[in-house]
């Protein structure tokens, strides 16, 4: 079963959302809390005060003409503004949605097997793929399969539901890797080692803050190990990320904090684990082919109409300005496609739409269709990414989405990337000319400027681009102007080539003059486009990417439940020693939990645990603990019978201290984390 055909949705959880929102609306949830419920559920903050961003994930790009149809409905009757956006993560976001409105909208999408769930926050985000996943004449296999494994396997996964920040994934089927692992907390390549198929594994890449380019970690891992490779990297973030510091909690500086060598060996630590425990999980298999072609689009859809390697077939591009689509260009499409006997439409990472598996003898209609719709295929010069910016991001800057469209690639079709602020959701270090939004002072005043890249590449032999000068936003289309004429004028075909053969000031000196401001020119730079008044910054709380506030004990009793699994796993294949490391992991993590709750502090040590919860907690709970750690402490050769009853224990205690601990704080919610 394909995923755009499997139901990813949960209603009972939706209702669940309902629930919270009446109780948050009436008082009875704190703001913090409340944030972290709906960015779980996909329901991200925005400028405006009222209304919400519902982002709804789209794992791989792929959409059929049903769901089409539903984004549509959501986009019509639930949004303000009646615009679906595509995101560089091939997600669809409509802003401008009431809070009260999500659960209707939300039941709508369920109604075509979407969801919205773990699409913000603290989870493994949407899983992006080659935006020719299935039909590119290079690749070795349609790594669609192995995406929606993963998905399936990561949505609700107690793992995958407090971890210490975000975490992204990327899929690529051959070795030109058109989904970018480079700036992946994990990417996927489909490779072959002597004759085999299997998978190479990158890993620690990211941008915004600090950005970095990805390790191997793997050069080559059969098909029936990706997943735990796969788990073992979530496993390690989850472990090791830092909670405290928000802003170094990215697995990238995992990288940075151990070295290399020390992250790969916490790696295969975590992979031993995690091969152990899932070794019995049936794992998904792709159809593995020879490579018959040679062209790719590189990090994107097609600019052009592609053949696709089923003979007679082609990807139909279609550019969407900036990736914005209104409710009735998408249902527009979506009876375009019905008429035409179509199914299979994709965004991709250049927030575009491509349509597979068109006939020769059926362009002409999609063509004419289209047009009638308002839009058209990518023309020369438009390749141009932007994200919402100041229109409706909370971190937002600059207005990304004015300035967008008035810029161009030129002649060249250099792939330019707009981002409102340093958080780069619309990756600027992977584009030939990448910038963001940023505010600088100059002369005593604040003026709106852009951070410019050049010569990004996230693709195979790629690497995240130049770091160039901050340029006040009113110069900003001179300056790329002038870059593109220094490019054409050197009869370099590849900016990529010409801009990293050039001296490492080059850039700065090209554009000196632009991003010096004498004092009687400050007038010219002091608005931002699309603004009427002078420059400022909004204080806005700050923004939502990095997720909300996580409550300590909870993400002690999420990763508790994972540990559960695991050691339910180990027992289905009798390794009953194994498992009752699982059941002391338990008491370690909830035990822990307890005593910071309770103003003491984390211990690993069981005995030293205990003796700390005698002091603190109430006498059951530290009694029931230290009975069970005590054991635990003889259970080097446990039978079944004997483990049967040891967890059995853990989880009727595991039960208690969850009660205990939403008895001292009303507002946590565990009921997703406890023993089934």
């Amino acid at each position: 079963m394909s995923l755009n055909t499997r139901n990813l949705s949960d209603l009972e959880e939706i209702d669940r959302f309902e629930e919270a929102i009446t109780i948050f609306n009436a008082g009875g949830i704190d703001p913090d809390r409340f944030t972290a419920i709906r960015l779980q559920q996909g329901v991200y903050g925005q400028r405006q005060q009222g209304v919400n961003m519902l982002r709804i994930k789209v794992p791989g790009g792929r959409l059929n003409a049903e769901q089409l149809e539903v984004l549509a409905d959501i986009a019509e009757e639930f949004s303000q503004h009646q615009i679906a956006h595509v995101t560089t993560r091939q997600s669809i976001q409509i802003h401008y949605v009431p809070l009260i409105k999500m659960p209707s909208a939300m039941r709508r999408l369920a109604s075509a097997g979407m969801t919205s769930r773990e699409a913000c926050g603290n989870t493994i985000r949407n899983m992006t793929a080659c935006p020719l996943a299935g039909v590119c004449p290079k690749e070795h296999v349609d790594v669609s399969k192995h995406l929606d494994g993963a998905t399936v396997h990561f949505l609700r996964n107690p793992l995958n539901q407090q971890l210490p920040r975000k975490f992204k994934i990327s899929f690529s089927g051959c070795e030109a890797d058109c989904a970018q692992s480079l700036l992946h907390d994990c990417g996927v390549i489909a490779v072959r080692k002597d004759g085999q198929p299997g998978f190479r594994i990158r890993a620690g890449g990211g941008l915004g803050h600090k950005p970095r380019e990805a390790i191997v970690v793997e050069e080559f891992i059969p098909e029936s190990e990706l997943l735990f490779a796969m788990e073992a990297l979530v496993s390690l973030h989850n472990r090791y990320s830092d909670r405290t510091k928000r802003a170094k909690s990215r697995i990238k500086f995992l990288v940075e904090r151990f070295g290399t060598e020390g992250f790969l060996e916490k790696y295969r630590e975590e992979f031993g684990r995690t091969r152990q425990a899932l070794a019995d999980q049936p794992y998904p298999q792709g159809e593995w082919r020879t490579p018959s072609g040679h062209e790719t689009p590189g990090q994107g859809a097609p600019r052009k109409l592609f053949a696709q390697r089923q003979a007679g077939l082609f990807v139909f591009p279609i550019a969407l300005p900036i990736g914005d689509v209104k409710a009735d260009q998408l249902r527009g499409l979506a009876a375009l496609l019905q008429a035409q006997g179509l199914s299979e439409i994709h965004t991709s990472q250049d927030q575009n739409f491509a349509v597979f598996n068109v006939p020769q003898e059926k362009v002409a209609a999609l063509r004419s269709g289209i047009a009638a719709l308002g839009l058209s295929e990518p023309k020369v010069g438009d390749n141009v990414v932007a994200c919402p910016g100041t229109s409706t991001c909370r971190l937002g800057i600059t207005s990304s989405t004015v300035l967008g469209p008035l810029l161009s690639g030129g002649t060249a079709d250099l792939n330019i990337r707009v981002s409102g602020c340093h958080n780069g959701c619309a990756q600027p270090e992977t584009g030939d000319i990448g910038i963001y939004g940023e505010g600088k002072r100059m002369h005593g005043k604040l003026v709106p400027h852009y951070q410019m890249y050049f010569a990004g590449k996230g693709t195979a032999g790629g690497a995240l681009a130049l770091k160039g000068p901050s340029l006040p936003v009113a110069r900003i289309k001179q300056a790329i102007e002038r870059v593109q004429s220094a490019h054409l004028a050197s009869g370099e075909s590849s900016f990529f080539v010409w801009a990293r053969a050039q001296q490492p000031d080059y850039f700065k000196q090209l554009l000196a003059d632009l991003a010096e401001v004498k004092a009687e020119e400050l007038d010219s730079v002091m608005r931002d486009y699309g603004d009427k008044a002078d420059f400022r910054v909004l204080q806005l709380g700050g923004g939502e990417c990095a997720g909300a506030s996580q409550v300590l004990i909870g993400a002690n009793f999420f990763e508790a439940a994972h540990e559960r699994e695991y050691r339910n796993a180990l027992v289905f294949q009798r390794k009953y020693v194994e498992a009752a490391q699982c059941n002391e992991s338990i008491l370690r993590l909830l035990g822990s939990g307890v005593a910071q709750l309770l103003g003491g502090a984390r211990q690993d040590d069981l005995a030293q645990l205990s003796a700390q919860l005698n002091l603190l907690a109430p006498d059951e709970i530290a009694a029931e603990f230290a009975h069970a750690a005590l054991e635990l402490a003889n259970s080097e050769e446990i039978d079944n019978e004997a483990l049967a009853a040891a967890s059995a224990k853990v989880d009727a205690w595991t039960v208690k201290v969850a009660a205990f601990a939403t008895e001292k704080d009303g507002q946590l919610d565990l009921k997703e984390a406890l023993p089934k």
